[in-house]
């Protein structure tokens, strides 16, 4: 009886104990060492930063396929996002998004550490705040401001360039789904002289259009997110279908990898420029 008794306090007394090892950083010093859960606040992080002051990333900070930033992020140490494993690396600053890992940020709040939730953005202006929110909470808002700058200058020279028309186009996935309107992705599609068609199909619950429904009624634009055979799954062989396929010769597609715009940094730029581009070949084929 003794013993249970001592093995239940256990977890209270190695609590206690990481909680005296690890304190919030000062209010008046930048954060040491910097742990984020989140990988769009992975992307921010990186480039707003020292390596030096980087405890842990997600392990898909590194991944070519979703990150943006996955080269700067190559050998960087590695969470996957248990409290145990935070805690191991005595953080003074924790970022975190607002989905996923939700019991580690609750706990890591109930040990009074210094934990800071990056807003998810869902429009051009979101990425704004995201960049804000994660250069004050690093203490490094002048170099956040000066991303921004660089951002609003990009997307000042794409709003600048000459547009003949409003096509059409529809981001394409695997499995079929669509990115609807009111998303991160149809800002970028409006930022780039596009209209999302997305909202004129009758989409499934899971947001997936019919690959019958969009041969039926193509957009001028078609953007995929990703190589026929990046996926080897069954759910990506609508992207390997011979409709597709057809598609693809018949009209005008353009491939826009998932990483660029995926998370709300300035990367989504990147993303608007290559739409640009494709909507002037598309409007140089028309004349």
């Amino acid at each position: 009886m003794q013993r249970r008794y001592l093995l239940s306090l256990w977890p209270a007394v190695v609590s206690a104990g990481l909680l005296l090892q690890v304190q919030p950083a000062a209010a008046d010093r930048k954060p040491v060492r910097i742990v984020s859960l989140n990988l769009c606040a992975d992307q921010l992080l990186v480039e707003l930063v020292e390596r030096e002051r980087i405890a842990a990333v997600t392990h898909l900070a590194a991944d070519l396929k979703d990150s943006a930033i996955w080269e700067k992020a190559k050998g960087l140490p590695v969470t996957r996002g248990s409290a145990e494993d935070v805690l191991r690396y005595g953080p003074d600053l924790v970022l975190a998004g607002p989905f996923g890992v939700a019991a580690t940020v609750n706990l890591l709040r109930r040990l009074s550490m210094n934990v800071v939730e990056v807003p998810l953005a869902s429009d051009l202006d979101g990425v704004r705040v995201a960049v804000r929110t994660v250069a004050a909470a690093v203490g490094e808002e002048a170099r956040g401001e000066a991303m921004i700058a660089a951002f609003d200058r990009r997307l000042a020279a794409v709003a600048a360039s000459p547009r003949a028309s409003s096509p059409t186009a529809v981001v394409y996935q695997v499995g079929g789904a669509v990115l609807a309107t009111g998303s991160l992705a149809d800002a970028a599609l409006t930022a780039a002289g596009f209209r999302n068609k997305a909202a004129e199909y009758r989409l499934t619950r899971a947001g997936q259009v019919p690959l019958e429904l969009l041969a039926a009624a193509p957009p001028d634009l078609l953007i995929l997110t990703s190589a026929a055979d990046e996926y080897r799954t069954v759910v990506s062989d609508n992207l390997r279908h011979p409709v597709l396929a057809a598609l693809r010769r018949q009209g005008t597609s353009v491939e826009v990898p998932w990483r660029l715009w995926l998370c709300g940094t300035p990367h989504i730029a990147d993303a608007i420029q290559r739409l640009v581009e494709a909507r002037n070949h598309l409007e140089a084929r028309r004349q």
